[in-house]
């Protein structure tokens, strides 16, 4: 679907490609009033909102809907545009074409986030546009913090807050076969193969020790108990603890 030509009446196999000389005659028209430079700006780079949606793709949106946000963020680069700044333009407008299609986003999830950590986000997102724009590079976390005078873990917060969920059946990864998707990457690290085995090897080893020896491994090493706290209980000395102990895992280490 992201791939036709037309998406909302838009030819994009004719969309024309300007020269930087160009775009910047063009700006420099339209900062002094040309309504045709401007138009001409817009229609131009609408190539910059076609190649940001796509990094939005899997996530149940229409695509023409997502095209119209992201022009939205495009206009609004044409708009603020600094000439004076030795930024190439594409680089100050795709942050704001994603920086619009991410508020779009936001507003549309149905995971709520409460109004306080979204207007912290906002807040930060501008922050983070603006200082992009006047330093050509993408600022700190700190700097940002900085600039809407809060701590740096409350903006950590309101910016992780929304996020996009991502489903685990997005595609990550294709090179001209499978796809790796996200819940390839995903894993509960208690239930690797390599842990079962182990699990399997030591309940192997245990069946073949005295009960009295797996008493005191169970109690040392799956009670955190003390050798001195396990004599105590059994009713031996700490120094047969430590003979039967040391005689066990002996044992273990041969199923292992």
């Amino acid at each position: 679907m992201l791939n036709k030509v037309e998406i909302c009446g838009v030819n994009t196999a004719k969309l024309p490609l300007l020269s930087n000389e160009r775009m910047r005659e063009l700006f420099a028209e339209a900062q002094q009033g040309s309504e045709a430079a401007r138009q001409e700006l817009i229609f131009s780079n609408l190539r910059l909102v076609l190649s940001v949606i796509q990094r939005f793709n899997g996530r149940g949106e229409d695509v023409d809907d997502l095209f119209q946000v992201g022009c939205i963020g495009l206009i609004k680069a044409t708009d603020n545009f600094d000439l004076s700044q030795n930024v190439r333009f594409s680089t100050y407008a795709v942050p704001m074409i994603m920086g619009e299609l991410r508020r779009y986003l936001r507003d549309n999830n149905t995971i709520r986030v409460s109004r306080s950590l979204r207007d912290i986000a906002y807040k930060a997102l501008q922050a983070r546009d603006a200082l992009l724009a006047k330093n050509g590079r993408e600022p700190k976390i700190e700097e940002i913090a900085a600039a809407v005078e809060l701590p740096e873990a409350d903006v950590i917060m309101a910016l992780d807050a929304i996020q996009s969920p991502v489903s685990l059946f997005e595609p990550m990864y294709h090179d001209d076969g499978d796809p790796v998707y996200v819940m390839d990457q995903v894993r509960d690290e208690s239930a690797q193969d390599s842990k079962w085995l182990e699990q399997i090897n030591i309940e192997e080893g245990m069946s073949h020790l005295s009960a009295r020896e797996q008493r005191i491994i169970n109690m040392r090493f799956f009670g955190g108990k003390t050798q001195m706290e396990v004599a105590d209980e059994i009713g031996i000395s700490q120094a047969q603890v430590s003979r039967l102990e040391k005689g066990a895992l002996l044992q273990l280490r041969k199923y292992m």
